[in-house]
């Protein structure tokens, strides 16, 4: 063939492949390579806006979901007004609803999680930091389903926390089929918090700090532009179905005297901090109660759940607005529509519930709840406070939303994101001073409390040390196998001492951590510590190696590094 022919059979071999069949083609080769070496920048952000989209659609499809069925089990056509239709339904409907509601959550739990237990944030942070952004995909899509049918049955909690965990669902899915390693995949983790979030609350701004303040906790540069494209995803879907609205609508733009009511503000902020404290005690104290009584009379696992949906039936007979997330009752307070009286009254009957709610393992979140709790104590606040000085007072339902603000953001640990998500959800952006000023000494006072937040003190109740920082927790993502050295390795320990250690009783066990073996090596101030396997039965335990305290300090190093480098790229 002279230069510059071609080959006559090469245009006739291309017009053969169909084009549908030659995109397939290269989509099939991009994915693989997308699998075998990671995404580039460009197609991460692709995955991005994909992973975004699918969870703000989970967002909405939940919240469809929720009203949907509480129209149906309450005969209603505005679940906005819940509350008020609920008061004038026959007692009994109140009851039977949360009743079998629990009834339901109970066996669906009972037999789909080894531990009856819904998952929410907390294991979502967990996934994060300890599981290379990823969480648990059955369990999960099952408590999804279990937090639905609680709120809509009469369950006093909000819908954030199981919108959070099944967006992470999905993240978990798509990390698995690239074959993420650990920053990929609590990438993905933080786009799909930040869709959910966001669509859920249509708060974009939000949901992207959210879930870098929240989960990931940090503010590395890497994740901020997928999680942002994700975020914007979540929104744009979230208004093309419910339109660009703000969730709670406020009578008029509120004045502050700055200078002069600062102070009340500030006293609104630890207010708020024992508030949100109590809160929180209130669920922890409630949930290990009614462990003691449920191993005290023995009763089966489904039972838990369907006495909490009677009990809560009971209360919604004389307080209906503690059914669902309470969105009616947190706009009245917003709108200054409800008394002094009744606001102190609400609050302590809504911390009730909640804490029934979540010690009765019925499933959902505790940010709407906030909301709620922390709108009627400062409105309540704020009668008071304006009442003593109405000549330097602003009104009163400034007060309702800085607090609103306040205990929220005491209670998620994330002052940054909730002091957005509260002008999010208002659409008023000229009181922020005051709202940063309660959010600020609220949170400060609650994290000298708890364990830093709500979610933090969760998993520090499991032994999960997330709030200690990395130096406490990252020994227990290393294992002691992968560190040891094997019997017969070069610089390997004795043998014979290794012997006369298991003899001793000082030895650890395959799948033991460095966070078993630290304080192992403090006790007995050795510097390295047999690694045996246990066989079946009462067999002998099989010397496997050694673990070093210097090797150990090294990859304890290692892994600072690194998390160092991910957070500060």
């Amino acid at each position: 063939m002279l230069s510059g022919e071609t080959d006559p059979a090469e245009p006739a071999s291309r017009e053969k492949i169909p084009a549908p069949a030659r995109w397939r083609a290269k989509c099939r080769s991009a994915w693989a390579l997308i699998r075998k070496q990671g995404p580039s920048e460009i197609q991460f952000w692709f995955i991005a806006l994909m992973l975004g989209g699918a969870a703000g659609l989970a967002a909405i499809a939940f919240r469809a979901g929720i009203e949907w069925l509480q129209a149906m089990l309450y005969d209603t056509d505005d679940v906005a007004m819940l509350h008020s239709f609920a008061a004038s339904l026959p007692w009994y409907w109140l009851v039977a609803v949360p009743a079998l509601g629990g009834l339901t959550v109970g066996l669906l739990l009972d037999r789909f999680t080894e531990d009856a237990r819904v998952r929410s944030v907390a294991e979502v942070i967990e996934g994060a930091a300890l599981r290379e952004g990823r969480v648990e995909r059955k369990r999960g899509l099952v408590s999804a389903l279990a937090s639905m049918i609680t709120l809509s049955t009469g369950g006093s909690t909000g819908r954030e926390g199981p919108v959070v965990h099944l967006a992470s669902v999905f993240a978990t899915y798509v990390s698995g089929w690239i074959r993420a390693d650990g920053i990929t995949g609590r990438d993905l983790l933080g786009c799909a918090v930040a869709a959910a979030v966001s669509a859920s609350f249509n708060a974009p701004i939000a949901g992207a700090l959210f879930a870098l303040e929240v989960v990931l906790r940090h503010f590395a540069v890497h994740a901020f532009a997928p999680i942002v494209i994700a975020s914007v995803a979540g929104t744009v879907l979230s208004r093309l179905i419910w339109g660009d609205v703000t969730e709670f609508v406020l009578p008029q733009k509120s004045n502050l005297a700055f200078y002069v009511e600062l102070p009340a503000f500030l006293l609104l902020g630890l207010l708020c901090g024992l508030v949100a404290v109590v809160l929180m005690r209130a669920i922890f104290w409630s949930d290990d109660l009614a462990n003691r009584v449920q191993a005290r009379l023995g009763w089966p696992r489904w039972m838990r759940p369907t006495v909490t949906g009677l009990m809560l039936g009971v209360i919604a007979i004389w307080f209906p607005h503690i059914i669902g997330v309470g969105y009616e009752t947190t706009s009245a307070a917003l709108q200054g529509r409800i008394a002094f009286d009744l606001a102190v009254i609400f609050v302590v009957v809504k911390v009730a519930a909640v804490a029934i709610t979540m010690a009765g393992r019925m499933g959902g979140g505790v940010f709407s709840p906030s909301l709620m709790v922390g709108a009627l104590t400062g409105l309540a606040f704020g009668t008071i406070a304006t009442g003593l000085a109405p000549e330097f007072s602003g009104e009163g339902t400034l007060y309702a939303l800085a607090g609103m603000g306040a205990v929220a953001a005491a209670v998620l640990g994330a002052p940054i994101s909730t002091t957005l998500i509260v002008f999010e959800l208002t659409g008023d952006w000229q009181t922020g001073l005051a709202v940063m000023v309660a959010v600020s000494l609220a949170s400060a006072l609650a994290s000298r409390l708890v364990h830093r937040s709500f979610f933090l003190t969760q998993l520090e109740r499991r032994g999960v040390h997330l709030a200690a920082g990395p130096q406490a927790w990252l020994l227990g993502t290393i294992r002691a196998e992968t560190v040891m050295r094997a019997i017969g390795a070069p610089r390997a320990a004795p043998e014979e001492a290794l012997r006369q250690m298991m003899k001793e009783g000082v030895f650890l066990q395959s799948g033991a951590t460095l966070e078993d073996a630290m304080p192992l090596f403090e006790a007995t101030g050795a510097s390295f510590i047999p690694v045996v396997r246990f066989g079946r039965d009462d067999a002998e335990p099989e010397l496997w190696g050694a673990l070093f305290q210097v090797d150990a300090l090294r990859a304890m190093n290692r892994a600072l590094s690194r998390m160092a480098a991910e957070e500060h790229s």
